[in-house]
C-alpha cells in the first residue's frame, strides 16, 4: 500500500505538480474568458450636466429619473451571474442638449455602485431599447395645499372641532409641465385622527388656555407635514410654508355641558304671513314645557349643550333664546324653531379678546396678531354652527310645536333620537 501511494504522489512529483498547476491556470483562464448574455431590468438612470435653467422631464432632486430601464449585457459569465440592478446605474450626459433626443447607451454609460465590481473589464457590449430623454424648462412655483377634513375617530372622551389653517403652500421646482399641472390642480393633505392618543390630548388640556375651558390644540408634528410627489421626488417633500408651523387640530371634551339658566322662547312672524299670523292673533301657550317668569316665557327644565367649549358657553348662556317661526301649517305638522344668539358680534368680540389676552399658549402667541385673531374668530363661528341643545339623557332636544287656534303649543317629542 505504501509503495502504491509513493508511486502516485512521490514518483516524478515535480512533473505531476507542474501538471496540476497548469491545469488550474488553464481552468482559470477559460473560466475568466467565458462570455454570456444577461438581461437586467429595473436599472436606475441618472442625468448629469443639465444646462442651467433647464431640467429633464421625470427627474428627481437627486438627478435620478422616475423611470427605470432594461439592458441586455454581454460579458464575463462569472460577473454577469452575480450582477443585478443594485450594482450599477446608467449615467447620461445632458451637456449641450436641447429638446428631445434618443440617448445612446454603451458600456461607457454604466457607473458601478458596488466598488467590488469592474464593469469596464467585465462588460463587452450593452444593448437597450431606444431611450428618449426630454429637456424642458426648469421653473419654481408655489403650489396650494388644501387641508381636508381628517379621517378616523377622535380619541375617546374628545370631539374633533376643526383644523387650522385650511390652506398652505409648498414651493417646488421642477419641469415646467409637471409644476404647472400641480399648480392648476393643487394638492390635498389629509390627517388621521386615529394617530392621536387620548394621553396626548389629556396632557395638552392640562396645560391649555383658560384653565382647559376652551379647545385643546394638537400641533401637527413635522413628520406629518409632508407631501408625496412621485413625479418630482422619490421621497416625500416637506411643506416649506412658514405658516405650516401653526398647523393644528382642535378638540373639545365630548361631554354634556349644563346651561344652568332658563332659556327665553319667543315668536318670529314672517311679514308675508302677517295678515294671517301676528302678535294679536297668536301667542305661545303656557304648559309644563313653557313657564312665565317675570313676564317672560321660558323653557325652565334643565337643558344641556354639546359641540362647544366651556368658555364659549360661559359667554353665551345669558344671551340665548329659542325662536319659533310662526307660519301657516297647511303643509307642515310642526312649526320650525331655532336657537338664536343675541348680539353675537359683541359675544364674538368678548371671546376673541379673552383668548387674545391669554399668555399661556406660547405657540398661538407666535402667530401674528391678525392671524391669531382670524383663527379665534373662525373657532367662535364654528362653535356657533355646532351648538346643539340636549336633554340630560344625552338625546337631542326635539320640540313638537303646533298651532291650535290662536295658541302655539310647545311640547317635547317623546320618540327617542340621538
Amino acid at each position: 500500500m505504501k509503495t502504491l501511494l509513493k508511486k502516485i504522489f512521490i514518483h516524478n512529483w515535480p512533473r505531476k505538480a507542474l501538471s496540476v498547476i497548469l491545469a488550474l491556470i488553464i481552468w482559470f483562464v477559460v473560466n475568466q474568458t467565458m462570455t454570456s448574455t444577461k438581461t437586467i431590468s429595473g436599472i436606475s438612470v441618472r442625468v448629469m450636466n443639465i444646462p442651467q435653467g433647464k431640467t429633464v422631464e421625470g427627474i428627481h432632486s437627486d438627478d435620478l429619473l422616475n423611470r427605470k430601464i432594461t439592458l441586455t449585457l454581454t460579458g464575463n459569465k462569472k460577473l454577469l451571474e452575480d450582477l443585478n440592478s443594485n450594482d450599477f446605474e446608467v449615467v447620461i450626459d445632458a451637456m449641450n442638449r436641447e429638446g428631445e433626443w434618443i440617448a445612446t447607451i454603451t458600456k461607457k454609460n454604466l457607473a458601478p455602485l458596488n466598488p467590488e465590481i469592474n464593469l469596464s473589464q467585465g462588460i463587452s457590449k450593452v444593448s437597450a431599447k431606444n431611450f428618449i430623454v426630454k429637456m424642458t424648462k426648469f421653473i419654481t412655483e408655489k403650489i396650494p395645499i388644501i387641508i381636508t377634513q381628517p379621517i378616523g375617530e377622535a380619541p375617546k372622551g374628545y370631539k374633533y372641532v376643526d383644523i387650522w389653517p385650511y390652506h398652505l403652500y409648498i414651493t417646488i421646482s421642477g419641469p415646467e409641465e409637471v409644476v404647472k399641472k400641480l399648480k392648476t390642480r393643487g394638492l390635498k393633505l389629509i390627517f388621521n385622527l386615529n394617530d392621536i392618543s387620548k394621553a396626548e390630548l389629556d396632557d395638552l388640556r392640562a396645560d391649555s388656555t383658560i384653565g382647559g375651558k376652551d379647545a385643546v390644540s394638537f400641533y401637527v408634528p413635522n413628520h406629518w407635514k409632508q407631501i408625496s410627489l412621485p413625479a418630482l421626488s422619490s421621497t416625500p417633500l416637506e411643506i416649506n410654508d412658514p405658516n405650516a408651523k401653526h398647523l393644528r387640530i382642535d378638540f373639545i371634551r365630548d361631554e354634556l355641558l349644563p346651561i344652568q339658566n332658563p332659556i327665553p322662547i319667543s315668536l318670529f312672524f314672517p311679514p308675508n304671513y302677517s295678515n294671517v299670523l301676528n302678535p294679536q292673533k297668536a301667542h305661545i301657550a303656557l304648559n309644563n314645557m313653557v313657564n312665565l317668569r317675570h313676564g317672560i316665557k321660558m323653557i325652565t327644565e334643565p337643558l344641556y349643550v354639546k359641540g362647544v367649549s366651556e368658555l364659549f358657553l360661559e359667554l353665551m348662556r345669558d344671551m340665548l333664546q329659542i325662536v319659533v317661526i310662526a307660519s301657516p301649517t297647511s303643509d307642515k305638522t310642526s312649526l320650525e324653531w331655532s336657537v338664536q344668539f343675541i348680539n353675537h358680534q359683541l359675544l364674538e368680540e368678548r371671546y376673541v379678546s379673552t383668548l387674545m389676552s391669554d399668555i399661556t399658549d406660547d405657540e398661538s402667541n407666535d402667530l401674528e396678531p391678525k392671524a391669531r385673531e382670524a383663527y379665534l374668530r373662525n373657532r367662535f363661528r364654528n362653535y356657533m354652527n355646532r351648538f346643539r341643545l340636549f336633554k340630560e339623557d344625552n338625546k337631542k332636544l326635539k320640540l313638537d310645536i303646533e298651532l291650535k287656534g290662536n295658541s302655539i303649543v310647545i311640547s317635547e317629542v317623546t320618540v327617542n333620537g340621538a
